[in-house]
């Protein structure tokens, strides 16, 4: 693997498959009495939001302490960012502590990727603007393989605000990787300008879909990104777009339904389907740590050294 992980399309398929192989051994650290690796003792991870998050801090957190890393969280809120200090000059503040890897959040796209230059720790690119999010489609990918046993081949459909998802446009270029068929449906209005350059089809119609649908991931409507009315209202959206009962029913009998989170239960997700057995939601929180786990392991060089510290193989 590269030293940084800004993008899915920076990993080929062996990276992946290395990622997703490796997250499926650690994850059996979850179910020992002690959930504890000692592979990164010594090593010091940096979590560094300048957006709120619940899930993905907290999973980088437990995947770094798992490993036994030392974690620093920096928030924006609280800090000196909030005076003015630069991305950069926050950079060099972290290069003086001596981070081993640095996991950003940022609202700008492209921040990891200049963030990347100006440290020799490793970035991880946990979420940039409107761009990428490579850690969530690779947890989803092992989540999609755990349940269905297969990458290979599988039809995914992923529905919903594609426009401001960096989700979207991270699982299309790995799930195109590892051999999936990705579909977009969405309002014509919350698609990406220049999306049929991207490796997967696009559709309006969700009801059309579903019946060839292996996967159907759902995606938030992000309001606080919109500057402008991209649909007529909410009930009309939902009406739509939205995955209900009635439209899980239009599913094959094998087919898994995912969210990345936060969910708007109502809206493009009925709280019935959140909860069913078909919904892998809760799953793609645990796995998340897994995944990330891998990720910090490989990019840290975390191989087994002279005292056997290493996972075992």
């Amino acid at each position: 693997m590269k030293r940084h992980l800004i993008s899915a399309g920076d990993l080929s398929r062996d990276d992946a498959l290395l990622v997703l192989d490796t997250a499926e051994e650690l994850a059996q650290v979850a179910e020992r009495p002690i959930r504890k690796l000692p592979t990164l003792r010594g090593r010091t991870v940096v979590n560094l939001f300048y957006e709120d998050s619940t899930r993905t801090r907290i999973s980088f957190e437990a995947a770094a302490k798992r490993l036994s890393a030392d974690v620093i969280n920096f928030s924006a809120k609280g800090s000196s960012v909030a005076k003015g200090e630069s991305l950069k000059d926050t950079a060099l503040t972290l290069e003086a502590m001596g981070a081993d890897a640095v996991v950003v959040r940022h609202p700008a796209s492209g921040a990891p990727h200049r963030l990347a230059g100006w440290v020799h720790g490793s970035v991880i690119n946990a979420g940039d603007g409107t761009h990428e999010h490579p850690t969530q489609a690779l947890l989803d990918a092992f989540t999609m393989r755990r349940r269905l046993g297969r990458l290979e081949g599988l039809r995914v459909t992923i529905a919903g605000d594609v426009l401001h998802s960096r989700v979207a446009r991270s699982n299309v270029l790995l799930l195109h990787t590892l051999g999936a068929d990705v579909m977009l449906v969405a309002p014509p209005t919350l698609l990406p300008y220049g999306v049929s350059s991207w490796p997967c089809e696009t559709g309006y119609d969700l009801d059309s879909a579903l019946p060839k649908t292996d996967v159907v991931m759902m995606l938030r409507v992000q309001a606080e990104r919109m500057n402008a009315a991209y649909f007529p209202t909410v009930h009309e959206y939902s009406r739509r777009y939205g995955l209900d009962v009635s439209r899980m029913a239009l599913l094959p009998e094998h087919a898994i339904v995912m969210h990345p989170g936060p969910m708007n239960r109502g809206v493009e997700i009925a709280a019935e389907v959140a909860d069913s057995p078909r919904s892998t939601i809760v799953e793609q929180v645990s796995n998340g740590v897994s995944v990330r786990m891998a990720v910090l392991y490989l990019l840290l060089g975390g191989a087994a050294g002279e005292d056997g510290a290493g996972v075992d193989r």
